[in-house]
């Protein structure tokens, strides 16, 4: 911004009518909240009217555009704003924090942000469940192609304007308007494979999705309508004659009522969204457990059975080398509930293997060589100490912690909110006199520090902190979708 935040005000109090835009009264837009410069915007006005808010008060477009699609934090030249919705049509811009200007810790600036404002269940409905399936009693949501969905909103031919609403497009009122056909609106739209939670806007009015039974809470005192974009298919071929198939599995807790199958054309058939990993199931045909015949892949389940197995995603190959005169090695972690005796390690030339897929995540995991748990020798990344640590694994990592300036330390570890605050939690590794350790992390608000040799540090390159209940500090750590 160029103008102060004196100027504005004064600019706020001078104006008293607003000509050619209706039901727009800018007075109302801007004030002083607890000493933060706060401004009202309304979802439902007119690209023209923002525009012409942004030029009398001196908002950039980007920012303003950052706010309308309700990012809960931007870092926008000298100044950090919070946005938080304040009903359905209301938003709040408010300025945090001046960096320029910050209260000062030492040489650091002290940043506070507010949890309560942080709404980022657009960035992560699409991987926030395993598994799941569709209840719409007409489709009024069809996935016609690979990578495109169909929304279709029935009747209302005597609406001017519907436009659709979602964590798909950051629940921008604007951005997504519905065609009008012959029998109601219409909109296709790209989609991966996930969950998404939406809504129609309708002449300014939300409304769900009544041809859809699945819904969730949406913090407002209604609800969301949600559909999921299927990505795979469980077929049973042949058992013409059974009167109910089940498919069950890890990605549901072995639930045996759940997901019942539909028999089309001589088959049991059965589309949902699965999401990236491996898994692993069963048929139940009129009670009957069975392994999916059509599978090749079956591994024992450690008591005395066999599952099927799928896996979805791009395939890691865990390899110990040597060992050649060990009779059974045997992969265990986290990912598949540290069973030992479901994944074994087929032995090659130089040592063991075994590939299996994993979705983007951290994971740790031990190799267990004729019943000895250890971790693995070709991974410095370690979790814990002694006799309870493990290897670690991060799949497609999204951020790395760097410590600078600390190559004199003997041990480092990261802790943080994204593993409970553990004190023997991620060993950093020492690379060219600084200490790193990279992580996969969901969008969302992280604290963290290090702790050097058993001392207790904020990150020194990092200068966005809050206040902890220890008067010490934490720095924080923002990742954007």
């Amino acid at each position: 911004m160029r103008r102060s935040a004196d100027n504005i005000l004064v600019l706020f109090f001078l104006m008293t009518t607003f000509i050619g835009l209706a039901q727009f009264n800018p007075t109302n837009v801007c004030q002083i909240v607890n000493g933060r410069l706060t401004f009202t915007f309304d979802t439902r006005w007119t690209p023209a009217q923002r525009k012409e808010i942004g030029r009398l008060y001196d908002l950039d477009s980007a920012l303003l555009a950052e706010a309308f699609a309700v990012k809960p934090v931007i870092i926008e030249k000298n100044n950090i704003w919070t946005v938080r919705r304040l009903d359905n049509y209301r938003i709040e811009l408010s300025q945090t924090k001046n960096k320029s200007k910050g209260a000062e810790a030492g040489d650091r600036k002290i940043i506070l942000l507010d949890d309560q404002w942080i709404s980022l269940s657009a960035a992560t409905d699409r991987e926030s469940v395993p598994y799941g399936v569709n209840r719409l009693t007409r489709n009024s949501v069809v996935k016609i192609s690979r990578d495109k969905v169909r929304f279709f909103l029935p009747g209302h031919q005597d609406s001017k304007n519907v436009f659709l609403s979602g964590s798909f497009n950051g629940w921008s009122t604007i951005q997504t308007p519905m065609q009008p056909s012959d029998s109601g609106w219409v909109v296709t739209i790209p989609l991966k494979p996930g969950k998404y939670t939406y809504k129609f806007i309708i002449d300014g009015t939300w409304a769900n999705d009544s041809y859809n039974k699945l819904t969730e809470d949406d913090t407002q005192g209604g609800f969301n309508s949600v559909f999921f974009c299927y990505n795979y298919r469980f077929v049973l071929n042949g058992y013409t004659y059974a009167k109910k198939v089940v498919v069950t599995g890890s990605f549901n807790d072995w639930n045996e009522k759940e997901l019942q199958m539909i028999r089309i054309n001589g088959k049991w058939v059965l589309h949902l969204y699965l999401r990236e990993g491996t898994h692993a199931y069963k048929f139940i045909v009129d009670n009957e457990w069975i392994t999916d015949p059509a599978n090749k892949i079956t591994r024992p389940d450690g008591k005395g059975h066999e599952n099927s197995f799928i896996g979805l995603g791009d395939t890691l190959l865990f390899s110990l080398k040597g060992y050649p005169d060990a009779k059974k090695v045997v992969l265990s972690g986290n990912f598949n509930a540290w069973n030992s005796g479901e994944l074994f390690m087929g032995k090659t030339s130089g040592g063991w293997q075994l590939p299996y897929v994993l979705a983007p995540g951290n994971y740790e995991y031990k190799y267990i060589v004729d019943g000895e748990w250890i971790t693995d020798p070709g991974n410095p990344y370690t979790v814990g100490n002694g006799e309870i640590a493990n290897s670690f694994l991060s799949v497609m990592p999204n951020h790395t912690f760097v410590l600078e300036q600390h190559s004199d330390a003997k041990n480092v570890i990261l802790s943080g909110s994204f593993n409970g605050w553990n004190e023997t939690g991620y060993r950093m590794i020492e690379r060219e006199g600084n200490w790193i350790f990279s992580l996969y992390l969901k969008p969302g608000k992280y604290t963290y520090k290090y702790i050097v040799d058993s001392k207790w540090i904020i990150d020194p390159t990092n200068e966005l902190w809050e206040e902890n209940e220890y008067g010490t500090g934490n720095s924080v750590l923002w990742v954007n979708p």
